[in-house]
């Protein structure tokens, strides 16, 4: 291990975990992300994933037993690595670690609705889009991307208020498939949806409303790019979501039940529609 810049920690003040200290979501949203540029990968598989997406660490903080599993890694990056014991490593960052190790990530610049879809599929360019309207919670926009990258989706975009994929709850739901699913924001809500328009897709807003058609229907005569919009957690889509969109769908439901959880109406959508 004499190549790996290895920093052993045994003072949880200690100011070069600065990033690492206090990671309660809280802390999170109002001071690590987005104000320094950074976020939080946690687990092996998650910071394998984010560097193979071609984000840089800028440090890693673990148990000393993740040293031997994450030496190419780590040695690959030249990022520091500080190492403290799990009690420790729980009083510095106010959590327990269930798979070991942390990286601080800077975070990548995100490209333009138009960039992202034109480069999708290799070039090819997006077919399938998920849209997200302010989901809040990270559980749920994790697994929106989990089933996206599972079920074929060419790309997510989030409006200006939806969670961040980027929460350390949402990357470790995800299994980090945050960093294989292209993504980006609408930076104008609802407006953004137009420019969706202009780039050739349908968007199908998913709601209940007198006038919209069942998945099947949607299935039985799917459009060539296909954009399908999910509302918030309760709420469902706003008013302006729904205008915006070229057609509204349904999910049909038995058992006296009216919807479903976004996350699992994200699924039964996607796998529904893939192409």
């Amino acid at each position: 291990m004499t190549t790996l810049d290895v920093v052993r920690i045994d003072d949880p003040a200690d100011e070069r975990l600065a990033d690492y200290n206090s990671l309660t979501d809280v802390v999170l949203r109002s001071k690590h992300e987005p104000a320094k540029g950074l976020y939080i990968a946690e687990s092996s598989t998650v910071i394998r994933r984010a560097l193979a997406a071609g984000h840089r660490p800028r440090s890693f903080l673990m148990a000393p037993k993740w040293l031997d599993t994450m030496s190419d890694l780590i040695t690959a990056s030249g990022a520091p690595v500080y190492v403290a014991e799990e009690p420790l490593l729980k009083e510095i960052t106010g959590f327990h670690l269930h798979r070991g190790a942390l990286a601080a990530m800077h975070r990548p610049p995100l490209p333009s609705v138009h960039e992202l879809l034109a480069n999708a599929r290799g070039g090819a360019g997006a077919r399938r889009v998920a849209v997200l309207e302010d989901v809040v919670d990270h559980t749920n926009v994790g697994a929106a991307f989990r089933s996206a990258a599972a079920l074929g989706v060419d790309a997510v975009l989030v409006s200006p208020r939806c969670s961040d994929p980027l929460y350390r709850r949402s990357v470790r739901v995800s299994m980090g498939t945050v960093f294989q699913v292209p993504w980006t924001r609408v930076e104008e809500w609802p407006a953004g949806l137009h420019g969706l328009q202009e780039d050739g897709f349908t968007v199908a807003a998913l709601a209940l409303t007198d006038d919209s058609i069942t998945l099947d229907e949607l299935v039985a005569n799917p459009p060539e790019k296909l954009a399908l919009v999910l509302g918030t957690e309760g709420d469902g889509l706003t008013k302006g979501a729904v205008e915006a969109a070229d057609l509204v769908v349904r999910i049909p439901m038995a058992g006296d039940v009216d919807s479903l959880n976004v996350a699992a109406a994200s699924a039964v959508a996607f796998w529904a529609t893939r192409v």
